[in-house]
């Protein structure tokens, strides 16, 4: 196993405030924990608290204080994240001896946080709950951004208030979607679908969030009014009987659409009597998973010589890092936010502007329950290599819960048939209200008129955009040759996305035409995009790339996931595909972003997709040099390139076996953030800590190490001579790949199941690329 002592985040002093939190979580829970002015205190987010905005929410901040405080002033003071075990450790040693030990974790398993003190003398604890939703609290347009659907919205947005009440010595805290205000029902509305609004699936009805806190020989003994930096907040407070030598609270938390507040109260009442008989044995299990999960793979970097250079041992450290955050939301029922995560804090420490103080914790850009998939697929394609293959699930089961809305909305708006999901969508599966357009938004850029399209987003980002659909279908059938899982319950959700395309070009250029395929029998792709960035574009380079990755993939499958009739479909759906496009640049011959396009208004590099994610080109693949040709002349202005957020640039390089360039980007890619915890990116274009920033940078690193063509598997295709490395990492076919770099030589070298060592190629040994 790797070995991660030396990656434990260790801080010897406490922190200023919230921008200087650790993370710690587990099952779909994130804490940021601190300890400020001798207090320790965390917040709490779980994965699919959305509310009627569809704001993310978190469910409160907790806070320690101990008397005598271990963590006065004087203080020895030291708090430790132990990734082997998952769980973060805290000590005070007081001038006069007392010693106290805290830790927090959380089950792996259930939904459960667990406080536990020990302590040399007896010490009074008490325990604080805190909510600033306490009343109704209106969101001004400008700071909409937490809900993206309500952005340009012309009437009032307004935050519902949570439900916090003592019952006996616990308290119970939760938030419930109100029916009369969901945003669910004016996207509907928004988007012309009200007639069909019985046939939709709504995730915000009835959801209900929370949890109730209880501490071990604890009573409630009332509540005060505080503020945290300038954000009001009420405390409710349980304390100790008396002092004591050990404390152990716990906080049980619960989500469901349910009928009442009393069939959710009954469920939360069942998971408590599952749980709190059963601490130590959630300790062991939830400490062995996660051993279990470093020992899957592992990436260190030159642990012998970061004294004299500690770059690129702090890109195998901050890779370890973010890994343990995604791990966080192993058993997420919704996929990990590429803004932020579970792990945001005030918007005043993210922000530089002025202003922001007063904004609650709950705020983050672009969204809660708005999912947008540019990004949200730097966060999954990591997990692959990495062989967390559990951890990919929810962000899959993301479109499968939501492709009857999407099928439905495409043969309303159209009459034909596949699933149509947009960049930016909603929880539920469609299209979110700032990017679709509000009637009477003072939004002029995205305000909808009578005169636009009623059929498309007014967005000129993202309008046309649903390519990204393919993409994560496309990834569901590399999960399915990395780790043999059976995706059969995905199927459906693949083929629509595909059909959708086939059909929709058809029906579109028929509008114009008459004839559904050009004169070559081709498809059509316009009106389209590349990416965001080369608007009204003509057979789009991504878009091509994935329709014809996409459906290889799908005639790779084995029986019985198609049958005869459809596999025939697909193959002349393939041959219906057009061409990429190229043209020559500084005198070179490079892929184009497009056959045509109007304008640019970004700075993606949609003419590299066909390297990453679609293997077209690469290593081992033919025409290698104009990809390589491509990245070096290909591109149309600066800003196209650079390494922050989710710039792909490392990615690109490492396929292509430009080895300099892909570890000089990573080593800033990976290199330390600017929070106290070094895996906190950000916020680049996104949010903090940015975690498409943090997933495009693992997958740099893993392809530096590794890449596969087919059965074959390359080592070290973009790995620089001076590093060394220890690495372990999976490759298709259930199979691991695990090596030893030392003074620019392979030294140890394993493969599992040991028949496919035939197929690695060391292209070092080669001395050139294959």
């Amino acid at each position: 196993m790797q070995e991660l002592a030396p990656y434990n985040v260790v801080w010897a002093s406490q922190s200023k405030h919230a921008g200087g939190s650790m993370p710690v979580g587990g099952h779909d829970i994130g804490l940021n924990l601190w300890v400020e002015n001798g207090e320790l205190l965390f917040y709490i987010d779980r994965s699919g608290s959305f509310d009627e905005n569809n704001q993310m929410l978190k469910l409160g901040r907790v806070r320690l204080r101990l008397d005598p405080n271990p963590f006065q002033e004087g203080a020895i003071f030291r708090q430790e994240l132990k990734l082997v075990e998952g769980y973060a450790e805290l000590t005070g040693t007081t001038p006069d001896g007392l010693v106290a030990i805290v830790s927090l974790w959380v089950e792996v398993f259930r939904p459960v946080i667990h406080l536990e003190v020990d302590s040399n003398r007896p010490l009074h604890a008490e325990l604080q709950y805190e909510n600033w939703r306490t009343t109704e609290r209106d969101v001004p347009p400008d700071r909409r951004m937490a809900s993206l659907s309500t952005v340009g919205y012309p009437g009032t947005v307004t935050t519902k208030p949570d439900h916090v009440q003592f019952v006996g010595n616990d308290l119970v805290f939760y938030h419930r979607n109100r029916s009369d205000a969901l945003i669910f029902d004016k996207v509907v509305a928004e988007q012309g679908l009200e007639a069909y609004k019985d046939q939709l699936w709504n995730p915000q009805v009835n959801l209900t969030f929370g949890g109730l806190m209880r501490g071990q020989g604890m009573q409630a003994v009332g509540t005060e009014e505080g503020c945290y930096i300038q954000t009001a907040h009420t405390s409710w407070k349980l304390a100790s009987e008396q002092p004591n030598e050990h404390h152990h609270a716990a906080l049980y938390l619960h989500s469901a659409q349910a009928e009442t507040v009393e069939a959710w109260q009954e469920q939360l009442d069942e998971l408590i009597r599952d749980a709190e008989h059963d601490v130590d044995s959630a300790r062991t299990s939830s400490r062995e998973w996660w051993q279990q999960f470093w020992q899957r793979s592992s990436i260190t970097i030159d642990p012998d010589k970061r004294l004299a250079d500690r770059k690129p041992w702090q890109v195998g450290r901050n890779y370890a890092l973010f890994r343990y955050m995604l791990g966080c939301n192993a058993y997420g029922e919704y996929p990990t936010k590429f803004n932020g995560g579970l792990f945001t804090v005030d918007p005043c420490y993210v922000l530089e502007e002025q202003g922001w103080e007063t904004e609650t914790p709950d705020f983050r850009r672009w969204g809660g329950g708005s999912f947008t998939a540019q990004n949200q697929r730097l966060v999954y394609w990591p997990l692959l290599k990495s062989g967390d293959f559990d951890l990919m699930r929810p962000q899959f089961d993301f479109y499968k819960r939501a492709l009857s809305n999407a099928e439905l909305r495409t043969n309303v708006y159209w009459g034909h048939a596949g699933c149509s999901f947009t960049e930016q969508l909603e929880s539920f599966g469609l299209p979110n209200g700032w990017t679709w357009g509000w009637p009477g938004s003072p939004d002029k850029v995205h305000c909808r008129t009578p005169f636009l399209d009623s059929t498309e987003q007014i967005s000129p980002w993202i309008k046309y955009h649903y390519v990204n659909q393919l993409e994560f279908s496309y990834m569901i059938m590399k999960y399915h040759g990395y780790s043999g899982s059976d995706i059969y319950a995905y199927m459906p959700l693949i083929e629509s996305s595909i059909r959708f395309f086939d059909e929709h070009y058809q029906y579109m250029y028929k509008l114009e035409a008459l004839h559904k395929l050009d004169e070559n029998g081709k498809l059509v792709l316009f009106p389209s995009t590349a990416c965001e960035t080369y608007k009204l574009a003509l057979n789009p380079a991504d878009l091509v790339a994935a329709l014809d990755a996409t459906i290889r993939a799908i005639l790779d499958l084995p029986e019985p996931y198609l049958t005869a009739d459809k596999k025939t479909y697909y193959r002349e759906l393939l041959n219906r595909i057009p061409p990429l496009s190229f043209r020559e640049k500084d005198g070179q011959q490079t892929i184009a972003p497009a056959e045509h396009w109007t304008g640019i208004i970004n700075v993606e590099i949609p003419q590299l997709y066909p390297v990453f994610p679609y293997e077209q080109y690469g290593i081992g693949r033919p025409d290698l040099q104009v990809a390589v040709d491509t990245w070096h002349f290909g591109t149309d202005i600066p800003e196209q390139k650079d390494h922050i957020s989710w710039h792909q640039d490392s990615i690109f390089c490492a396929r292509l076996g430009l080895t300099d360039e892909a570890a000089e980007i990573t080593v800033r890619k990976l290199a330390d953030g600017t929070c106290r915890f070094p895996a906190f990116w950000g916020p680049g274009h996104d949010w903090l800590p940015d975690h498409n920033w943090g997933g495009s940078g693992m997958i740099g690193l893993q392809e530096m190490l590794l890449q596969t063509n087919g059965d074959v598997i390359y080592l070290l295709p973009a790995w620089p001579r001076d590093w060394d490395v220890a690495f372990k990492l999976h490759a298709p076919q259930n199979t691991v790949v695990a090596g030893r770099v030392e003074n620019g030589r392979l030294v140890q070298l394993s493969i599992t199941p040991e028949q496919r060592r035939a197929d690695v190629i060391n292209l070092w040994e080669r001395g050139a690329q294959a």
